[in-house]
């Protein structure tokens, strides 16, 4: 074999082969899954509570295997949904959103939005974001209607946790909350929230869209005993054995998703520490619909008394 011919079936298996991984990469982004997790974290003798975590749907209006999927969380009957934000792609994503969640707007939620629900997506070189952060955030971008999903989701009776705290009484446990508008972007006033979490409260959670570490420290100092954040994506595109190479915040990769402590180190009972849950998210942007090795997911969290 000459070496242009040897050349030749080089570049055609190159590009076989990155045929291949784009496909597998655009069908995972459409793998829907359900995540379960349990975390121990009720007073002894509470009954248990479940919660749904819904995070990065990035909706676009025409994305209708995502919201008959997401219609169908509904069947959990959770009681308590918590939208760690990024809900919307797109100028006219609003109806889509509020269509796909549905019946679950009848249970007890919070939310707090995330930089794409603020800003339309923009078109970015890829490869960006595994470079350290710049700095620079797309807030020239045209502005999403973000006010008319906050009033809708408020309307139907779900909580507004920007930069505030609220409490909900949820299976006979009164829960105190309380969430940052995006870190990502700096809209968050953690001066507003900070102190004590409540002691008289049955169970103390944060909210946060990105779990950037000042707002991570901030919770667990302040005694509440989870964070729920969104935003990493899960790293997105994860090498097998190795997992997500980033998180977009300064978070370390080994947390971009699923339940872990905060500070990392810590164990339950410590002093200043809290569970932390951060979901991968339903979706991507609308310019880069690929996860590798991370399908996109909501997450059941099933709250159970610790152990003593």
């Amino acid at each position: 074999m000459t070496t242009l011919a040897l050349a030749r079936r080089l570049a055609v298996g190159a590009v076989v082969a990155g045929a291949g991984l784009t496909a597998y990469a655009m069908a995972e982004a459409r793998a829907y899954t359900l995540r379960r997790v349990t975390v121990p974290v009720l007073p002894a003798g509470s009954p248990d509570v479940r919660v749904l975590h819904l995070s990065d749907v990035h909706m676009t209006p025409g994305q209708h295997r995502k919201q008959e999927w997401l219609r169908g969380l509904a069947g959990l009957r959770p009681d308590l949904v918590v939208d760690t934000g990024d809900n919307l792609a797109h100028m006219r994503a609003v109806p889509a959103v509020l269509d796909a969640y549905g019946e679950l707007l009848d249970a007890p939620g919070v939310y707090v939005f995330g930089s794409n629900d603020y800003f339309s997506p923009t078109l970015r070189n890829p490869v960006r974001y595994l470079l350290p952060d710049d700095g620079v955030r797309r807030t020239d971008a045209p502005q999403l209607p973000w006010r008319e999903l906050g009033a809708a989701l408020t309307e139907a009776g779900w909580t507004d946790l920007t930069n505030t705290r609220a409490s909900l009484e949820v299976r006979g446990l009164r829960i105190a909350f309380a969430g940052v508008d995006d870190p990502h972007l700096r809209y968050d006033r953690l001066d507003e929230v900070a102190g004590p979490a409540d002691p008289d409260a049955d169970l103390r959670l944060g909210v946060t869209h990105a779990p950037y570490l000042r707002v991570l420290d901030q919770f667990a100092a302040d005694g509440y005993d989870a964070v729920i954040a969104g935003h990493t994506h899960g790293g997105q595109v994860c090498l097998p054995g190795v997992g997500a190479l980033t998180t977009n915040c300064d978070l370390e990769p080994a947390r971009a998703k699923g339940l872990h402590r905060h500070p990392a180190d810590s164990r339950p009972g410590d002093p200043g520490s809290a569970w932390l849950h951060v979901s991968a998210g339903l979706g991507t942007s609308p310019y880069a619909r690929i996860r590798v090795a991370c399908r996109p997911e909501a997450t059941l969290l099933t709250l159970v008394p610790a152990r003593g």
